[in-house]
């Protein structure tokens, strides 16, 4: 469920959840989160007044007054755009869809997934949607507005940050920008689906490229024996014309590794090679790699191996003081280390135990983090820096310290132990 249900039903609307798992819905209607960034005070006391109510029976969907489609849009293994979800969906809700109904894709996709994927699937339903449409008898409403949230960050609550509303008209724009401005103070519209869902491209797109940038320096830095952490730091003091960017194991999240490539897919139709997007693409990808490398020379400096080593990954999330596992960089590590011969647990204290995931299945549960477990590994390799960890402890406690994200910088003493890539 994404948080814009929970802060609809906060300012006073009656939602309805809609999920296939009903394991989700159950803990819902219990007025339990499944997710950690959502408490489950909040879900609890929207439950108990009777304005959020989850259900696997889509056939409820025909009494909603407005529909929010926010599924997966992954990638195939061929990186091309894996449109299952939205096509399920959307063939779901055309059996329910009303005259009147407002429908808005929130889905990170191509332009032009709206207009040309989407709206032919709910006009199965018998009802249209038309450029110069009102809503009226015999049509329904269509629009493009990407969610916009950062887990774990308070200081950017889903009020405080601007919505971007494309209409597949102008009545459907105009339709979704009303009822965004209930929730949120600013919704900013925009003159088509296309240049919505364009935007949210652009912004994944922004800080896809310039992580890759970052990444590809940390790799000089290190040959060239520069710490890359303090020429970021250094360059941030300039108070214009600088945004800082940080590398790290890879790229993770649900947007940014993917939402490049699905531009890069759409971009062929046209005879457009995207090849600075794709480039950065490839350097991201990489970064795993690179982390496996620097640990087999740092564990061959001690005259040790990957294969036959006991590796500790600290933090399975893919950034700090989450549990979102979508396309983490920890889990391309296990997987490496891994087939390198290595045996590999983890600590993360906000994934106790590993699900499947659509690439890996690990049947792993986080090892307690005490200084018997740190010393009892060949080598600890921190992937996460949750807030959380002590780093002054786990660099006391390890043998070997490799740190992906610079989450020992305060370190002072065994510094000889640690390893920064």
């Amino acid at each position: 469920m994404p948080a814009a249900a929970a802060e609809f039903g906060t300012q006073g609307f009656a939602v309805a959840g809609f999920d296939i798992d009903p394991a989700k819905v159950t803990a819902l209607n219990a007025g339990n989160s499944y997710i950690h960034h959502i408490p489950a005070a909040d879900i609890k006391r929207l439950a108990d007044a009777g304005r959020l109510r989850a259900h696997t029976d889509f056939s409820k969907l025909a009494e909603q007054d407005a529909i929010l489609i926010c599924v997966p849009t992954p990638l195939t293994e061929m990186r091309e755009p894996d449109m299952q979800y939205i096509q399920q969906t959307g063939v779901e809700v055309a059996k329910y869809l009303q005259p009147g109904q407002l429908v808005v894709l929130e889905s990170t996709t191509y332009p032009g997934t709206t207009d040309e994927f989407l709206l032919p699937l709910l006009e199965r339903s018998g009802l249209k949607c038309t450029p110069k449409g009102d809503g009226g008898t015999g049509e329904f409403l269509l629009a493009f507005s990407p969610e916009r949230v950062d887990p774990g960050n308070e200081k950017f609550p889903i009020p405080l940050v601007p919505k971007v509303v494309g209409g597949y008209n102008p009545a459907s724009r105009a339709a979704a920008a009303a009822l965004y401005a209930a929730i949120i103070r600013q919704v900013v519209e925009v003159s088509s689906t296309r240049v919505a869902e364009m935007s949210k491209l652009l912004e994944n797109i922004y800080r896809c490229v310039n992580i890759a940038m970052v990444n590809e320096l940390k790799l000089l830095c290190l040959r060239m024996g520069i710490d890359v952490w303090e020429v970021i730091q250094a360059s941030s003091t300039k108070p214009y014309g600088f945004t800082p960017f940080y590398p790290g194991p890879g790229l993770g999240g649900h947007c940014i590794p993917i939402d490049p490539f699905y531009l890069s897919w759409k971009a062929r139709e046209f005879d457009f090679a995207t090849r600075f997007i794709e480039l950065a693409g490839e350097v991201n990808s990489a970064m795993p790699y690179q982390v496996v490398a620097s640990v087999a020379e740092a564990l061959n400096e001690r005259r040790k191996s990957i294969n036959g080593s006991r590796i500790l990954l600290l933090g399975l999330a893919y950034k700090k003081d989450i549990d979102d596992l979508r396309e983490s960089p920890s889990l391309k590590l296990i997987d490496l280390l891994q087939r390198g011969g290595a045996t590999v647990d983890y600590n993360d204290p906000y994934i106790p135990r590993l699900h499947r995931t659509r690439k890996y299945d690990f049947p792993l549960a986080s090892v307690p983090l005490t200084p018997q477990t740190l010393a009892s590994y060949d080598c600890v390799v921190i992937a996460t820096d949750h807030s959380c960890y002590d780093y002054d402890a786990i660099v006391r406690d390890s043998a070997l310290v490799i740190d992906t994200r610079n989450g020992t910088k305060k370190v002072c003493l065994g510094r000889e132990k640690i390893v920064k890539c």
